[in-house]
């Protein structure tokens, strides 16, 4: 009887963590509607990443990019591309510094 008591128990759990895979692809991606747990948020190694050597690297590109913009200066004004001189060398590096979401890949405020 022991052996039948045994024989049943492991049954009756295995099919009940049989049917545990089938229960989870059912539960929609994201159900709790929270934007911290969405597929496009950041990892927190990535955030760590981000803070510890992309965004020092990007503020010295930005510093650096200062000093070439402000002596080639002369020289973009004689050729009419100041402007463009300015967003490539200061904007852009400046934008990914201190515009870009810790952690993202792409530069601008995330919109809802």
């Amino acid at each position: 009887m022991n052996l039948f008591r045994t024989t049943a128990a492991v049954l009756a759990l295995t099919t009940g963590l049989l049917a545990l895979p089938a229960q989870a692809e059912m539960v929609p991606q994201n159900a709790s509607g929270d934007p911290l747990y969405t597929v496009e948020a950041p990892k927190g190694y990535a955030m760590a990443g981000d803070l510890l050597i992309a965004r020092p690297l990007l503020i010295a590109g930005t510093v650096i990019g200062a000093g070439l913009f402000v002596i080639s200066a002369p020289f973009t004004l004689a050729g009419g591309n100041f402007k463009e001189s300015a967003k490539s060398l200061v904007g852009e590096p400046a934008m990914a510094a201190f515009v870009r979401c810790l952690g993202c890949t792409e530069s601008g405020y995330k919109r809802d």
